[in-house]
């Protein structure tokens, strides 16, 4: 690990690997850092200006389903998923890792994170590592993206998509 701003950061998907294997609570948050963020009492939800009880991140912990498969797989995902924030957020936003306790979801589902400590950065070659691992598998998987311009989600996966049967309605449930 090298240092920015008196926060390591963390140079490889194994190093990053490494890390998620020893701490179960550990998260990504895509933003200016900490710095910036320690000192709101939580994130803002962008639609309403609700302020949530603790800042939005995503859980880089493997859940059980993912077996014996690659860690660093699983982190390369995970940090895929939210690769584009820094050109939809504007510049200066970049990936730091956490530790932390979850206080409550999101509109997103995303955990709100509370009781925080900083753990690294995460450095731009890792990004592009995990890319390059995310497209080296045998599906196709792009980051999850809200259209800014009309509010539309754009997302690839499966992930809450149905198997393409007609959708349930109200009266159906």
């Amino acid at each position: 690990m090298g240092r920015t701003n008196d926060l390591p950061v963390l140079r490889s998907l194994e190093e990053l690997g490494s890390l998620v294997r020893r701490y179960p609570d550990l998260f990504v948050r895509w933003s200016r850092g900490p710095r910036t963020d320690l000192g709101a009492p939580g994130s803002k939800d962008e639609l309403t200006g609700v302020r949530m009880p603790g800042l939005s991140a995503n859980p880089l912990a493997v859940e059980p389903w993912w077996e014996d498969r690659p860690v660093e797989l699983w982190v390369a995902r995970r940090l895929h998923d939210y690769s584009h924030l820094p050109r939809d957020k504007g510049p200066g936003v970049r990936p730091w890792v956490l530790r932390g306790q979850v206080e409550g979801r999101g509109p997103d589902n995303e955990p709100l994170v509370r009781e925080i400590r900083p753990v690294g950065w995460v450095d731009e070659r890792v990004i592009a590592d995990a890319q390059a691992e995310v497209d080296r598998q045998e599906g196709t998987w792009g980051p999850l993206r809200r259209n800014a311009q009309d509010g539309d989600a754009e997302m690839n996966g499966d992930a809450g998509m149905g198997d393409g049967s007609e959708d349930a309605r109200a009266d159906d449930l």
